[in-house]
């Protein structure tokens, strides 16, 4: 009887490792195929964001060489910075938010108690500027002109001004 119990445990146990093994490889190749999947997924959505990203930023001076070459001039000592005249045309812009009538650079005259101040500043090019702005009811966008003059200031001019309807 003794012997017959330890046949059949050790048949047990080498059926339960059989299945255990058989479980394990299985899940296994299990998570190596689900691996490879999440990771062909996450490969693509970066290749599609990437291309969103490229497509969104084609209209702008950090991408447009025609338009950086135009601040390298064939003296040396004129030349512009384009990564540095960015930000001081966006700073230089959104410091005439303090205005008491708003911005006057929002193509808008004030409606009602709020002013109109300008909220995000994108440089599209050499020349031109586009503008969110907002007087907390209302939303517009605008299209500027911008000129950088001898003396390295900037002067602004509105081409075009759009107010949403309400």
């Amino acid at each position: 009887m003794k012997k017959s119990f330890l046949l059949y445990a050790f048949i047990l146990l080498v059926l339960i490792n059989v299945f255990t093994y058989s479980f394990l490889s299985n899940e296994v190749k299990f998570e190596q195929n689900r691996y490879e999947k999440t990771t062909k997924k996450l490969r693509d959505s970066l290749t599609l964001m990437t291309t969103q990203l490229s497509d969104a930023n084609y209209f702008s001076l950090e991408k447009n060489e025609n338009a950086q070459n135009y601040f390298d001039s064939a003296v040396a000592n004129k030349t512009i910075a384009y990564e540095k005249l960015i930000p001081v045309i966006k700073e230089k812009l959104m410091d005439l938010n303090a205005n008491p009538k708003g911005n006057p650079y929002t193509g808008q005259d004030q409606i009602g108690a709020n002013k109109f101040v300008i909220n995000k500043v994108k440089v599209l090019n050499h020349r031109w500027i586009i503008a969110d702005y907002s007087d907390g009811k209302m939303w517009g966008e605008v299209l500027l002109k911008y000129f950088v003059n001898e003396d390295e200031s900037v002067s602004f001019e509105v081409m075009q001004s759009l107010l949403y309807a309400q």
